[in-house]
């Protein structure tokens, strides 16, 4: 019950819920009034699908200014997309070629990532709705009109509402990364757990990374778009406060990846031992820590709420004491150094979670100039490129974002003329072109549920049906339970705010609201009858039937885009490696008095970290979504298997390594030989690693790490040359190993 307590408080104190609430009071508030107040019921949809075309691209967590700007196109673009379906609605052969054409043209808009795809929908989705009745030319200008004024309206409250929530979405975005971080951290702390398997762990680790990575980036974008400029305005207190928050974040974060413990080794040398049930318990409190504290953050609560660590920390200094008094530094120094950094690392997450904890109590103003700090920040923003020529250069069957278009093209193609044969309509017959009726609501289905992706299309495919069977059921329920129109309109206002909020977050549960709000629609346009239940079922599966049956028209299977991905995250864990021996080869200089210092170093090594942590969540999305597609469509399992294992233990060790070696005035051969080898395999080329890495004094805690250092890049090297050989069909799935 706690689990599902603090599920339903993470979720309802979240920018999904805020931003569901926003987007359907944006969307009904036109409707409600047109058709309350002055009884223009159909005015009142129109208006209301123009409102939900823009509201489409006002998503949570995102940079406000690209939010702005997409619901700016959203509204041009959807207005035109009305005022051509509209004309062409009225005449057979125009509907019948515009439909597939615009489909075509605004899936296209998947070339320009996440923002150019709900775009494309946006329009796909008012061009659906514009054909549930056909349209004489005379009234097309209305209804084109009034769709405009419905998206205007929305884009003008939903900026009000930013203007004066800002801080609240801030924090709300924040409050995600937290919880995210807070389950990487319980990730993390089952390798410590003797009962817990090392594989499911492992595969569970990398997930709640990729998970993390994203809410990381859609955090950034928000907080570091707005940053203090250093004024005392209450304004500025709060940025600053959020921006400490994100930097103290960010700082955790560093102190977890900055390395890749031998869980197997540590399990085998100590099974019996208290060490590893201590260090789970320290992070499992930190981990709760972190999350109490997201928790607070979305709630605008300032009181610290703590479990101490300090009984473990304090337990573990007992238990190496022992270690070290029966003789392990001198019997197996490597494995001592190894607890010490286990150690020394949950100290560091202790304090940073305290330092966390008084920065949300209470902001400190900004050790920097706030003017160079902005600067510098400024660089670790997502940038959005819109270039026409990334449109043309994807003109051509090579390219996935075009035939995922002709995918798309030829479903709803499909999907018109399965509706018309449905209604018993001819094909050419000029006052119903076979969409009146229902037909629409097939080509509604198809296109929401058909992606770029063969696995995202059959997951969306199976989450859609569930939702709408259960949705359906829901709607009988309610007709024949509950007789109060007042009822009924409060469960549809809260249907829609439920199907928005939850759209990202559960997407069967979406579609089970989306369903009873539409059903609750038809319900008060036509009350007394139920048939518009059935219709819509039936209509979702045949809808699910043609999406699913298309995604084998020239399908792009993930294993034609996993070979790139791999090839970006190896030049990404090379350009982190360099990166950071410059920043060694500044700091030390810096401390001979040969250069001012090393700041700028510093941020081109944080900024490749940051390009590590998304290409490595690329690549294992990637990875895991060809897992979901037909075992005859998987290639190369095993090898990507290990490179995914292989590219985060090198990820993990370089961030171990460089800010040791920075303290160092000059390293010895070996360690020298070391970093050589691990660059040389990186780059393609056949490298021995050095017979001989110092072990003495401060080296000893670099040895290991620079042990597997290079173990991780030759077999990098390995597996992207097994790349190349001819693939072998992946019969059985390989497993990673710990």
């Amino acid at each position: 019950m706690t689990l599902s307590t603090s599920q339903l408080q993470r979720f309802f104190y979240s920018h999904y819920f805020f931003g569901g609430m926003r987007q359907a009071a944006g969307v009904l508030l036109p409707a409600l009034v047109l058709s309350g107040v002055f009884g223009w019921h159909t005015s009142s949809f129109v208006a209301a699908v123009g409102a939900a075309c823009v509201a489409i691209l006002d998503q949570p967590g995102g940079p406000r200014r690209y939010g702005i700007n997409g619901m700016f196109a959203a509204l041009c673009l959807g207005s035109l997309t009305t005022f051509l379906t509209g004309l062409a609605s009225s005449h057979v052969l125009a509907i019948w070629l515009t439909v597939p054409a615009l489909c075509f043209c605004f899936s296209m808009l998947t070339v320009y990532g996440k923002h150019g795809g709900l775009l494309g929908f946006a329009c796909l989705l008012i061009m659906t709705l514009t054909l549930r009745t056909p349209l004489t030319p005379a009234d097309v200008l209305e209804h084109t009109l009034t769709s405009f004024l419905g998206g205007a309206f929305y884009l003008l409250y939903s900026a009000a509402v930013h203007r004066l929530m800002w801080h609240r979405e801030e924090q709300q975005a924040l409050s995600v990364a937290l919880f995210a971080t807070a389950d990487y951290i319980a990730a993390r702390a089952r390798f410590y757990d003797i009962r817990q398997d090392l594989d499911d762990s492992y595969r569970n680790l990398i997930r709640r990374q990729a998970l993390m990575t994203e809410a990381h980036q859609a955090a950034r974008d928000m907080v570091l778009r707005e940053q203090p400029r250093g004024t005392a305005t209450h304004a500025d207190r709060l940025r600053q406060g959020l921006l400490n928050l994100f930097v103290d974040m960010i700082s955790l974060l560093d102190s977890m990846v900055a390395t890749h413990t031998d869980y197997a080794t540590l399990r085998r040398a100590l099974p019996d031992s208290d060490i590893l049930l201590f260090v789970r318990d320290a992070m499992m409190k930190l981990s709760a820590n972190v999350a109490d504290l997201a928790l607070n953050v979305a709630r605008n609560r300032r009181y610290r709420v703590r479990n101490s660590v300090k009984a473990e920390l304090r337990a573990l200094e007992f238990e190496l004491q022992q270690l070290r008094e029966g003789g392990m530094p001198q019997s197996d120094p490597e494995l001592y150094a190894l607890l010490v950094q286990v150690l020394r690392r949950l100290r560091n997450m202790t304090r940073q979670v305290d330092r966390m904890a008084d920065h949300s109590v209470n902001p400190v103003p900004p050790e920097t100039d706030p003017v160079r700090a902005r600067k510098t920040l400024d660089r670790f923003l997502t940038r959005q490129k819109w270039r026409a020529d990334m449109l043309t250069r994807n003109l051509n069957f090579r390219s996935a974002h075009c035939r995922y278009a002709l995918r798309v093209a030829v479903a709803s193609l499909l999907a018109m003329v399965v509706g018309a044969l449905l209604a018993r309509a001819p094909l050419v017959n000029t006052l119903d072109p076979g969409m009146a009726g229902h037909g629409y609501w097939i080509v509604l289905t198809v296109l929401i549920i058909m992606k770029p992706g063969f696995a995202l299309t059959r997951q969306r495919n199976g989450w859609r049906l569930t939702g709408t069977l259960i949705g359906c059921g829901l709607s009988l329920l309610l007709f024949s339970l509950v007789d109060n129109s007042h009822a009924l309109l409060l469960i549809l206002v809260a249907s829609s705010v439920l199907g928005y909020s939850l759209v990202q977050v559960n997407y069967a549960l979406s579609a089970m609201f989306n369903t009873l709000f539409v059903l609750l629609v038809f319900h008060f346009l036509a009350p007394g009858s139920n048939a518009v239940v059935g219709e819509r079922l039936v209509d979702t599966v045949i809808g699910c039937i043609l999406a699913l049956t298309c995604s084998y028209i020239l399908p792009s299977w993930e294993r034609n885009t996993l070979g790139k991905l791999a090839r970006a995250l190896r030049a990404a864990n090379l350009a982190f490696l360099q990166a950071g021996l410059d920043h060694v080869d500044a700091c030390r200089a810096a401390r001979a008095g040969r250069t001012p210092e090393s700041g700028e170093t510093d941020v081109r090594w944080r900024l490749a970290r940051k390009n590590v942590h998304i290409a490595f969540g690329n690549f294992t999305s990637a990875f895991y979504r060809m897992m979901d597609e037909p075992v005859s469509h998987q290639r190369h399992v095993p090898e990507l298997n290990r490179l995914l294992i292989q590219n985060h233990t090198l990820a993990s060790q370089i961030a171990a390594v460089i800010p040791h070696l920075a303290l160092i005035d000059d390293e010895p051969e070996g360690i020298r030989q070391a970093l050589a080898a691990t660059r040389d395999a990186l780059e393609g080329r056949r490298a021995a690693a050095p017979n001989v890495i110092e072990t003495e004094g401060d080296y000893a805690t670099i040895a290991y790490p620079l042990r597997q250092m290079i173990k991780a890049a030759q077999r990098i090297d390995e597996e992207m040359r097994a790349l190349e050989a001819p693939p072998q069909p992946a019969a059985v799935r390989a497993q990673p190993a710990g």
